[in-house]
């Protein structure tokens, strides 16, 4: 596999799959640019080098075509900044303008393509639609880990028409740290899975079944366990369909040695709202009418003990509500833990993408652990053992 510091960009014209697939508010701006911040060093060697970058992404799910708070036009001043370089924009990601664009590239210069999804050619992996974005540069860089577990046009099926395939820095990086999580992990190892739903987490649960030593449950998926066990949960968050799954998964971590920790009490509200009333119960006492939002005390204090002993941590789902200030406290404590650990236990951590890398980044401790993924989904399938369609179209 080539990769960006292997490969000579002097003169070249580089077509640069991002993620560019940031949160915007209300007003359009950005409220977390980990994304963007992450594919500049990328971006910068390339224009090092010699050469010019087209930066290509999506924005959301638009389902008909352009829309206008999908528009990348709104990123182009906030990465003109981050970058130090005018960037030049194109209004279609196919179009005349895209292709003058790109053939008046010098180098130095970084020309951004409008919404690849504004076509829905890219998401079915249209051979066509993706010829016709690899006419507007001379070598493809795949640096969207967090697209690469889907076979699109721009993400996997263009690199049939390029000799020069390259990794980008944070597809490399997110590769190398997830291999030395499934390969390397110091003990003791703790994976930390939270979230909302079993479902979502099974196969990267079996999988760490026969490599961790402790495995934490916290989070909405925790309630299916507590009702599968006899518990009562109230109106919280349950997979009815994945009980049986639930005790299947404690009888795994059982025969194999695996430590498995519970909470021990969960804050429950009367309403799901930052304002509810709330109290707290030990778990399994949950009254009617009532929800579990967040891990509660003797659950926060159970945890840490655990993370702070631990060498290699595994963080993936929040413990709770965390957009709601009032239930974001045991996700905001487990990532202060993580941190601790990472700094007086020199433990190597790695925050699993998605809702805990955003935890993470808005507490402002993002460059406090050992690695914050930028692939949610993807970062899950690569370590359930699954081929990525963007990492194999590398090879």
């Amino acid at each position: 596999m080539k990769t960006v510091d292997s490969f000579d960009f002097s003169n070249k014209k580089a077509l640069v799959r991002v993620d560019f697939n940031v949160p915007l508010n209300d007003r359009l701006e950005i409220t977390d640019d980990t994304r963007i911040k992450a594919t500049i060093p990328t971006i910068k060697k390339i224009l090092t080098d010699g050469g010019s970058c087209i930066l290509m992404s999506h924005l959301g799910r638009p389902k008909d075509g352009p829309v206008e708070k999908y528009s990348l036009k709104h990123l182009v001043a906030p990465l003109s900044l981050i970058l130090g370089v005018q960037v030049k924009f194109a209004d279609d990601c196919i179009g005349q303008q895209a292709t003058d664009l790109a053939a008046d590239l010098k180098p130095g210069e970084v020309l951004l393509l409008e919404n690849l999804r504004f076509y829905k050619e890219e998401e079915k992996g249209d051979v066509a639609f993706a010829e016709k974005l690899s006419k507007l540069g001379d070598v493809w860089v795949n640096d969207a880990f967090g697209t690469a577990h889907r076979a699109h046009a721009s993400t996997a099926v263009i690199g049939q028409f390029f000799t020069d395939k390259i990794c980008g820095k944070v597809m490399q990086a997110e590769i190398d740290n997830a291999q030395h999580i499934l390969e390397s992990a110091e003990k003791p190892f703790t994976a930390i899975m939270g979230g909302a739903k079993i479902s979502d987490k099974i196969l990267i649960i079996e999988r760490l079944l026969d490599t961790v030593d402790n495995l934490i449950i916290g989070g909405g998926m925790t309630y299916t366990f507590t009702k599968a066990l006899g518990g009562n949960i109230g109106k919280s968050l349950l997979e009815a369909d994945k009980q049986e799954l639930a005790l299947e998964i404690l009888k795994k971590a059982k025969e194999k040695g695996v430590n498995i920790i519970m909470p021990l009490d969960n804050v429950c509200a009367d309403s799901f709202s930052n304002d509810a009333n709330r109290k707290t119960v030990d778990t399994g006492l949950i009254p009617d009418g009532w929800e579990g939002l967040d891990i509660g005390p003797k659950s926060i204090e159970l945890f840490i003990e655990t993370i702070k002993n631990s060498k290699t941590i595994l963080w993936n789902g929040p413990m709770g509500v965390f957009e709601f200030p009032n239930f974001a406290i045991g996700t905001n404590a487990i990532a202060e833990a993580v941190v601790a650990a990472t700094e007086e236990n020199n433990a190597f951590s790695l925050i699993g993408g998605g809702d805990s890398a955003s935890a993470i980044n808005n507490a402002g401790m993002g460059d406090r652990v050992s690695y914050v993924s930028t692939g949610g989904g993807a970062l899950l399938e690569y370590m359930e053992g699954k081929v990525l369609p963007g990492v194999a179209a590398l090879d």
